[in-house]
């Protein structure tokens, strides 16, 4: 794993994302450096999906600025993004999951083994040679994030990786999250759980109307952010 400074920080400056002339996202600035999780929240249609594809590269912006500290084809190299429905292709599991490392000129053995190492590490070695299009939902977003961490990326985007999950594949997912943070992937994750966000949590940013309306440390965060708006999401008010 190489360290996460070497694309990081990611700086944004006053970004905006428009479609069919309508104002999705912004303007939204902030500096995305160091370790750990940072936890999108806000309400539906705040913003939070537009964010992280604009991060990530598959949002076109309309205005502002984006700068990696490296190029962007290296940064997007240096990256994996997880869908909040998993898209699987019609191939058995390991070969799912071999697939990113084949793009990348892995021979196929080699890429096999790889494959068959991180279904053992989410827990599905004995699913291996099953079509990833029966899998449960629980399996496809396991699937999907072995096929994402495979490469070995310096950060990692995820749109509700547990959205429709029930407890006992939230809890797994979390722990592959966790997993993955501590060997030295920054994960940058958008989220409808606010216990979910209170768990991984080291970094909150609050979005509302497409603006990033707090940016904190979870801990700050959650004994009392900053604006009204974060106020009344949290005691389950409208935020207006």
């Amino acid at each position: 794993m190489v360290n996460s400074s070497d694309i990081l920080p990611l700086n944004l400056q006053d970004i905006a994302v428009r479609r069919r002339g309508k104002r999705l996202l912004g303007p939204v600035s902030l500096t995305l450096q160091g370790a750990g999780i940072s936890v999108l929240i806000g309400p539906n249609g705040s913003g939070k999906t537009t964010l992280l594809r604009a991060m990530h590269g598959i949002e076109r912006i309309t205005a502002g600025h984006k700068a990696w500290s490296v190029s962007d084809a290296d940064a997007h190299a240096a990256q994996s993004f997880v869908f909040q429905t998993p898209i699987m292709m019609r191939r058995n599991l390991r070969d799912n999951i071999a697939y990113p490392l084949i793009l990348r000129g892995m021979r196929r053995a080699e890429a096999r083994l790889a494959a068959e190492d991180w279904a053992a590490r989410v827990g599905l070695a004995a699913a291996l040679p099953r079509p990833a299009t029966v899998l449960s939902g629980g399996e496809k977003q396991k699937l999907a994030l072995a096929r994402a961490l495979v490469t070995e990326p310096q950060v990692l985007f995820l749109d509700e990786p547990c959205a429709n999950l029930d407890g006992r594949a939230t809890q797994d997912i979390e722990k592959i999250l966790l997993a993955a943070c501590a060997a030295g992937t920054r994960i940058v994750m958008s989220t409808h759980d606010l216990g979910q966000a209170r768990r991984l949590a080291d970094e909150v940013l609050f979005l509302h109307d497409g603006l990033l309306i707090d940016m904190l440390p979870a801990a700050a965060f959650f004994a009392g952010p900053v604006s009204p708006q974060a106020t009344a999401f949290l005691n389950g008010d409208l935020v207006l």
